[in-house]
């Protein structure tokens, strides 16, 4: 939707790639749905989801077999995202290296975006 052409709206590293397909094969899933809502302590938070059926608005990004859709109202904050999966001693979760985001809190789960980008809904 907002994308250029032969360029995919988000990127999935290696990492990102061999979790999403685990997750997928587990338990049947058609992939991952990812957006973004209203909360935290700097105003927005990214979702995920487990899609098992793809709606026709969502942007699919399929890269050896993990999918990943994007929502539509969340498109034009995820675009240009890389997606990775990193794991730690003290934690294991998905990582969102995002070119629109100006601002997080302390603890990386709540962001801010461009408000440019609200102009444009």
């Amino acid at each position: 939707m907002f994308g250029i052409p032969g360029k995919q709206a988000v990127n999935l590293t290696p990492a990102a790639v061999r979790q999403i397909t685990k997750l997928m094969a587990r338990d049947g899933h058609q992939g991952l749905r990812i957006g973004v809502k209203k909360g935290g302590c700097a105003g927005m938070e990214y979702t995920m989801d487990y899609v098992d059926e793809i709606a026709a608005h969502d942007e699919m990004v399929e890269t050896d077999g993990a999918r990943v859709m994007i929502a539509p109202m969340a498109q034009m904050f995820l675009f240009g995202t890389e997606i990775d999966y990193e794991t730690s001693l003290l934690e294991s979760g998905f990582k969102f290296k995002n070119p629109n985001v100006v601002d997080a809190c302390g603890c990386g789960e709540s962001i801010k975006f461009d408000e440019t980008l609200f102009a444009k809904t």
